[in-house]
């Protein structure tokens, strides 16, 4: 806990210099959600319409192309395999055979959870208006979203259906808070990660969420890049895990007991699934089909491939072999990395940012480990964390235009790492806080424990009654 409360005090600390760094204006981006626009007023005669200015000239109709509809289409039931299986096996195969299933349904059933909070006031708070932290609730239960609405894109005038972009990003919600349970997995009561996720959704996801991706965000007026949510989801994730880790505290026989995967292979599968759906989750989030979407697609295969390079060989240095668990784990570390900046970096930017991401991850897991003394169960905050604030820092270093990135020609890399760093902060202080509230009110309300008997028996059948294989 004295660690924890250091963590926290230091972020504090490092935050108030980075406020000291001047904010860029933002770019455009799909964040406010709008209406499609009234039509064109009635013909003027013809001398006064040729006397007229081009400037009050009407905008163009809006334009729906069925191409980025189905490309968001796609994406988002990518990203709904990303999690369900992917992450849910990903993760069982890490635990032992007895608590497979406990964390199949906690993905599953938090997954579902947060999906329809999204719909009910979730996406109303993060893109239904507002200021700096938070938005409004006036599209509470998607009030006023018919099948007509549309929203932004990064083109000025091309438009998606509103109700494609609700779809989208409530499964970027609901894959973040169950990458949570990760961390806590094998000791922790099944209501009390339901609970949990309800609070931890209200008060961390959505308000960074509306900070980092709405127009009037704080952190989106800032400048800061997260493309795809290095900070949103993995970084935001990553704290409330460590946290979580914590304050729920270790398994029983945690450092004198082997506790090794049940099965790598199902590992294995969870990651590919999770490879090949988290193009829909960076790809997707150009929000077009397009030039955009394919440098997000390629700068995530290359960093992804690449991490997994580093992620193996630093273990085969380290170890004398690489394994496939490593392999796996550095192909979500370079995913985790290359998340915010999947956009705007270039192909080789993003393999470096795979490498480096592959050896620190590796680190994250294992000396970082060992340094914080938490028994992060499934390495949530070793990859999500660690890979995220890495990514999310160096997105402002490879999207310059001199090491191949799209940012502009007066581009700087010490000022853009200033707001990305700032941005880490923020997002670090904000769940640390959020989270450890959370953790609390569950302990308090229901409690956060199985007790020891039914952790040493297993929660498949303590908590659900039932076992993921027959005898």
């Amino acid at each position: 806990m004295k660690k924890l409360l250091a963590i926290l005090a230091l972020g504090a600390a490092a935050l108030g210099f980075a406020d000291l760094a001047l904010a860029q204006d933002a770019a455009s981006a799909p964040a406010a959600m709008e209406a499609a626009p009234a039509a064109a007023p009635a013909e003027a005669p013809a001398a006064a319409a040729e006397a007229a200015p081009a400037a009050d000239a009407a905008p163009p109709a809006p334009t729906v192309d069925k191409g980025d509809v189905a490309w968001m289409m796609v994406s988002t039931l990518l990203v709904i395999m990303m999690t369900i299986p992917g992450l849910a096996l990903f993760y069982g195969g890490l635990v032992r055979a007895k608590n497979m299933l406990s964390v199949l349904m906690q993905v599953f059933v938090v997954f579902s959870l947060i999906v329809v909070l999204w719909a009910i006031y979730g996406y109303s708070l993060a893109f239904g208006g507002g200021g700096a932290f938070i938005g409004t609730l006036d599209k509470v239960f998607l009030s006023g979203i018919t099948t007509e609405s549309l929203a932004d894109t990064f083109s000025e005038g091309v438009k998606i259906p509103e109700l494609v972009f609700v779809a989208f990003q409530s499964t970027f919600a609901a894959i973040t808070c169950a990458l949570i349970v990760g961390a806590f997995a094998e000791r922790i009561k099944f209501s009390a990660v339901l609970l949990f996720s309800v609070l931890w959704f209200t008060f961390s996801y959505i308000p960074v969420a509306h900070m980092v991706w709405f127009g009037e965000g704080l952190l989106f007026k800032d400048g800061a890049i997260d493309f795809a949510g290095g900070t949103v989801v993995h970084i935001n994730a990553g704290i409330a895990g460590l946290v979580g880790a914590y304050l729920v505290g270790k398994r029983v026989g945690y450092g004198k007991e082997a506790m090794p995967p049940h099965s790598l292979t199902l590992t294995m599968v969870g990651a590919s699934m999770l490879w090949v759906g988290w193009f829909g989750f960076n790809a997707g989030s150009n929000l077009e089909s397009n030039a955009g979407a394919a440098l997000a697609m390629v700068n995530t295969l290359l960093a992804t491939a690449a991490a997994t390079l580093s992620w193996i060989a630093g273990e085969a240095l380290a170890k004398g072999k690489a394994s496939m668990l490593g392999a796996a784990s550095g192909a979500v570390a370079g995913l985790v990395a290359i998340t915010p900046a999947c956009g705007t970096v270039g192909p080789m930017g993003a393999i470096v940012l795979g490498l480096l991401a592959g050896l620190v991850c590796l680190w994250g897991v294992n000396g970082l480990k060992r340094m914080l003394g938490a028994d992060d169960a499934l390495d949530v905050f070793g990859v999500h964390g660690v890979g995220g604030i890495l990514g999310a820092i160096l997105t402002g270093v490879f999207t310059s235009p001199s090491l191949g990135g799209t940012g502009a020609e007066d581009f700087s890399i010490a000022s853009q790492v200033l707001i990305q760093t700032k941005g880490v902060l923020i997002t670090i202080v904000w769940s640390a806080v959020v989270s450890l509230i959370a953790y609390k009110i569950v302990d308090m309300v229901i409690g956060l424990r199985v007790p020891e008997e039914a952790e040493r028996e297993g929660l498949d059948i303590t908590s659900h009654g039932e076992t993921a294989y027959s005898k």
